[in-house]
């Protein structure tokens, strides 16, 4: 049992201040969620090892995990901004019931636990005089009150004491962005407030983040802006991002579904099934040896859809049962008779026999290994000419520098 002087910093009688005070709507929405089924045995036998508690002091949330499920999370109220709650890797050390509360100010000042008890009535030391405990303020969670400990709700703190033994890691950040996914699937992302004044934002380091889940290409520079300028902790919903799977090979990207369309990453496929891929700026269109078809392009990458991967990759997919979109090559996709508009371009180094024409029959143009080109029409001879034209490879370098 630890003596009470171990807790002189702990709990301060402190009220909650105003300074930027607000309940995490992430910690709203799931304060003390319980643990399910596990039972009083099973956490017995399995706490010491799988249970973690990670606490993030910018969203003023602690959650509780077992293995890498997220089985509980508790708003709270750490350090104030002049007595800020360390941020490191820590154990729990000692756990006390009833503990008694020593005044920072004065020593000789103590208050056995009861209601009026500053830490309530659990405590665990995670580093010297720092600790998760109760409160006898609870309009003091959701901001920085404390002269450095976890204040929690009392009833949360009761229950998370049950749930983790001595040794339980302790993980403490301070993140104003917090990405996850949702049991939907949907990536979801937040933004909290700078209470600490110690991690400017920015579009591109956002980016970094949601770059991490694979959608950082799906949410615009000003949609990012004003939601910096918000850091209000709400959640916003991104899209749903399936592993990309070709042939029994996983891709580096992604699969995205977002408003009902499925985004899937044109280079990668191309590059997957060894298919010369080129693009119409003018007409928004993906060009391959195989056809064209409607593209997109959101910062830098090329995008198509299912239906137009089988037209441009002879490649076919489905999202499968085990939570993967699964392509595998497919029958071809019969091309339109009418000429079309864009015709061949020249050929690049990479390309192994020389373009040809696409007849008016329909047949399979071959297109040179490019990711980016822009035509324009010659209207006295009512024909296309290049404009300008990228290679594969510079356009893959482009996306890696502003990636």
């Amino acid at each position: 049992m630890m003596s009470s002087k171990k807790k002189i910093l702990a709990g301060a009688i402190a009220l909650a201040l105003s300074f930027g005070g607000y309940l995490p709507a992430a910690g709203t929405a799931e304060q003390g969620v319980s643990l399910g089924s596990l039972s009083v045995a099973s956490a017995a036998e399995q706490k010491d090892e799988q249970m973690k508690i990670s606490i993030n002091l910018a969203a003023r949330s602690l959650a509780l995990y077992r293995g890498n499920t997220r089985v509980a999370l508790y708003p709270i109220g750490p350090g104030k901004a002049y007595t800020p709650t360390p941020t490191g890797y820590y154990k729990i050390q000692d756990k006390e019931v009833n503990p008694t509360w020593t005044s920072p100010e004065d020593p000789s000042v103590s208050i056995s636990s009861g209601p009026d008890c500053p830490i309530g009535y659990r405590w665990m030391t995670i580093q010297g005089n720092y600790g998760i405990h109760g409160t006898n303020h609870p309009e003091s969670i959701g901001h920085y009150v404390s002269n450095g400990c976890i204040r929690m709700y009392n009833e949360d703190v009761e229950k998370l004491f049950d749930n983790v033994s001595v040794g339980t890691p302790v993980e403490i950040t301070y993140n104003r962005v917090v990405v996850e996914k949702a049991p939907d699937d949907q990536i979801v992302y937040y933004i909290y407030p700078d209470g600490y004044g110690r991690q400017d934002l920015d579009v591109d380091s956002v980016r970094t983040w949601l770059k991490g889940y694979g959608v950082q290409n799906f949410v615009s520079d000003e949609a990012i802006t004003q939601k910096i300028e918000a850091s209000d902790g709400e959640p916003t919903y991104i899209a749903k991002v399936y592993p990309l799977f070709v042939n029994g090979q996983k891709l580096q990207s992604k699969a995205v579904v977002q408003e009902g369309k499925t985004y899937l990453p044109a280079i990668e496929l191309a590059k997957e099934v060894k298919v010369n891929l080129g693009w119409d700026a003018k007409k928004e269109q993906l060009i391959s040896d195989y056809g064209s078809a409607h593209g997109y392009l959101k910062q830098d990458t090329y995008y198509c859809e299912p239906k137009e991967a089988e037209t441009l990759f002879h490649l076919q997919g489905t999202l499968a049962q085990d939570g993967t979109f699964t392509m595998t090559n497919g029958a071809p996709v019969a091309q339109a008779t009418a000429e079309p508009e864009v015709k061949p371009l020249v050929e690049q180094p990479s390309a192994n026999t020389a373009a040809q024409t696409q007849s008016a029959a329909g047949e399979a143009a071959q297109q040179p290994t490019a990711a980016a080109q822009s035509t324009k029409t010659d209207a006295a001879a009512g024909q296309t000419q290049v404009k300008h034209e990228k290679t594969l490879q510079e356009i893959e370098a482009e996306a890696t520098k502003k990636g």
